[in-house]
């Protein structure tokens, strides 16, 4: 659920058809030296080390006073709820703005509930763990075991509560009935999980890939081992102990508590708010919550499990959630159970984030420090970086201390076996949503210096950044803190880069789905097609027009295309209109209509399907304008480039699911 605010702009723009790519300037450097380049690099350094600032209220209130005001009125943000503890103290706790513009109802940190997503997930994985201490869950079994439906087999290996948990169940991504406002269409746990099972891309254990569904399976599983419904579940057994009143996993809410909820809103906050977002599956982002209930699940896992007398954890338990279970290496912040590590000047977070179309939150304990951070807006527009923005410049306050590491040096030639095309393993791989998998990849460069740029990965300020080996296969952002971890198969080949982020990595791209070699493809055979139908409506548009006239033939040796490959590019280019029409569809609502999309599909797939049969006729033209001895070799090449164009089109149109089901996405 973390991260979902791109999923919805993904879905626009892998329906909208791309323009034509520049390729890849790759950067070459004189072969004047006979010996290789070494590269020295020195350490890269974090922000400005300064002395401390105290860790107290006054300087705390000022801090955050002087930042969120400004981050609400840059994104137009209408509401934020913010709070701080230290070592079981209240610094700060605090809200910003309106949690309902029209009404002007200030945001109250007690009793606002804000929309937290994929925080979620943490009172699930509680939940799985409250029931493996009572000895009616094996964190380690089969989960079809605890399931009254099937996870279809794949890769002869089956998937375990703790691979859901470190998100490595390997299913791939899907976000069909995910969200929507409408409580008409709301569908029982069990009904989504079994009508929107993912496909698995990879082996349990081996690869994240973070999954909302996985999550959902978790809190099923809660549900039928507990014989509670989820939301009662989590209710009786640790919001009642805890005493958070204002926390609920209801969707829609209680009319008990429908008034405390915030409303969510745009990214222009002139518009109408978006209403309740309910969320499938709900363990994964369902929950509601206010700043002073966070306050008390946050203080109940720092004191290991117990507040207030009351116990939702036992301490053993609580360590064994916050030990790390799956990294690639000890130099980046590992997955541990449900829970994820983010690094910043020695400080060791733990915890998650959580992101809606409107709501996005952050929810992170420091436990050697006691520290608790957690912040929510209100509004789609703090989707891009305010809550990183508020995280660095908290922890380069008042926990300045940073060493960097020290760098070894390198040469050039050892650096770029990184260079090259990397998409995401969170991705659609056999639904309709892989046709944006090429225009979400990121392309590695090693420059002539041993500098490494990816073109996706930015700064707070929108720079492209800058990365240092700091290691053996390991890079460090320059003037930063980020690192990424290059992960080599068994012939010592780079297949995957890990990042920051453990719920992810980004995966090497085979040279065929290439975004350069695919969109200038693309561009190519479109525009190939596009000129055979402006052609033929320019001489049909003729004929009606002047049919006085006689009407126009090709020069001796000339040939117009034929009627089928002309059928074949205009079915083409339908399909290419419905995708656009769709595009825009989904760019003018909030939320997108899934059945709407469903009825695109449909039309894009059975015209998919029509160009393919006669681009069957193109490729026949293609091939037989050769055998002719009386045709010009420019009409050969015509023919020629219009068959490529659909045999291209029908490659693309099979290989990422333009035909196929049109109910999954």
């Amino acid at each position: 659920m973390t991260r979902l605010r791109t999923l919805f702009p993904l879905l626009a723009l892998c329906l909208l058809l791309p323009a034509l790519a520049q390729p890849p300037q790759v950067p070459t450097s004189p072969k004047t030296a006979t010996a290789p380049t070494v590269v020295k690099t020195e350490p890269p350094s974090a922000a400005p080390s300064s002395a401390a600032h105290p860790l107290e209220k006054a300087d705390l209130e000022a801090f955050f006073d002087g930042l969120v005001p400004l981050q609400m009125e840059r994104s137009d943000v209408a509401g934020a709820t913010v709070l701080v503890v230290k070592d079981g103290q209240e610094l700060l706790k605090k809200g910003y703005g309106f949690s309902d513009l029209a009404k002007k109802s200030p945001v109250d940190p007690d009793t606002t509930m804000f929309r937290l997503a994929s925080i979620s997930k943490l009172f699930t994985w509680v939940s799985v763990m409250q029931l493996a201490e009572q000895g009616k869950l094996d964190l380690d079994a089969d989960i079809n075991n605890y399931l009254d439906f099937k996870i279809a087999p794949a890769f002869g290996k089956p998937i375990t509560l703790r691979n859901l948990m470190t998100h490595t169940g390997g299913f791939e991504e899907e976000v069909r009935d995910i969200i929507y406002v409408d409580p008409h269409k709301s569908t029982s746990l069990r009904e989504f999980l079994i009508h929107n099972q993912p496909h698995r891309m990879y082996l349990p254990g081996e690869i994240p890939a973070y999954s909302n569904y996985g999550v959902g399976l978790a809190g099923y599983i809660v549900q039928r081992v507990s014989l509670e419904p989820f939301e009662q579940y989590v209710s009786e057994h640790i919001f009642q102990p805890l005493a958070m009143k204002h926390s609920s996993f209801n969707e829609p809410m209680t009319a008990e508590l429908a008034p405390y909820v915030s409303d969510g809103y745009r990214a222009n906050t002139e518009k109408p708010a978006i209403g309740f977002e309910i969320f499938n599956p709900a363990p994964a982002g369902g929950i509601s919550s206010a700043a002073g209930d966070m306050e008390k699940f946050a203080l109940a896992l720092l004191n290991g499990g117990e507040l207030d007398g009351h116990r939702i954890l036992k301490t053993e338990t609580r360590d064994a959630m916050w030990t790390p279970q799956f990294d690639t290496s000890s130099q980046l912040p590992p997955a541990c159970m449900g829970f994820y590590q983010t690094w910043r000047n020695n400080l060791h977070f733990i915890g998650h984030d959580g992101d809606l179309v409107a709501f996005h939150s952050m929810f992170l304990l420091e436990p050697t420090q006691k520290l608790v951070i957690f912040v929510s807006y209100n509004s789609a527009g703090s989707a891009s970086k305010n809550r990183a923005e508020l995280l660095d410049g908290f922890a380069d306050r008042y926990f300045p201390a940073y060493t960097p590491p020290a760098a070894p040096a390198f040469s050039v030639e050892q650096l770029k076996d990184i260079a090259g095309t990397y998409q995401s393993t969170r991705r659609a791989d056999s639904t309709k949503l892989a046709i944006g998998n090429p225009f979400g990849q990121a392309i590695a460069k090693v420059d002539k210096d041993g500098v490494l740029t990816i073109d996706t990965s930015k700064d707070l300020r929108g720079h492209t950044r800058k990365w240092k080996p700091i290691g053996k296969d390991l890079w460090q952002v320059q003037g930063d803190q980020a690192r990424l971890f290059a992960i080599r198969n068994s012939s010592g080949k780079i297949v995957r880069l890990a990042v920051n982020f453990p719920g992810v990595q980004l995966q090497r791209v085979p040279w065929y789905e290439h975004k350069s070699f695919v969109e200038i493809s693309l561009g190519v055979s479109v525009l190939i097609l596009l000129l055979v139908v402006l052609a033929s409506l320019i001489r049909f548009g003729r004929k009606l027009l002047f049919r006085d006239r006689p009407p126009l033939k090709p020069q001796p040796g000339a040939l117009w295309i034929t009627i089928g490959p002309r059928l074949a590019a205009f079915t083409w280019i339908i399909v290419g209109i419905w995708l656009l029409a769709l595009s825009i569809n989904l760019q003018k609502e909030a939320l997108p209509s899934f059945p709407t999309i469903e009825r695109y599909f449909w039309l894009i797939n059975w015209f998919s399907v029509l160009a393919v049969f006669f681009s069957i006729f193109a490729v026949i033209a293609g091939i037989r304008i050769w055998r002719r001895a009386d045709v010009l070799t420019i009409s050969r090449i015509k023919f020629s480039l219009v068959a490529a164009a659909c045999v291209f089109l029908t490659w693309y149109s099979i290989h990422w699911n333009l035909i196929g089901p049109v109910h999954r996405f």
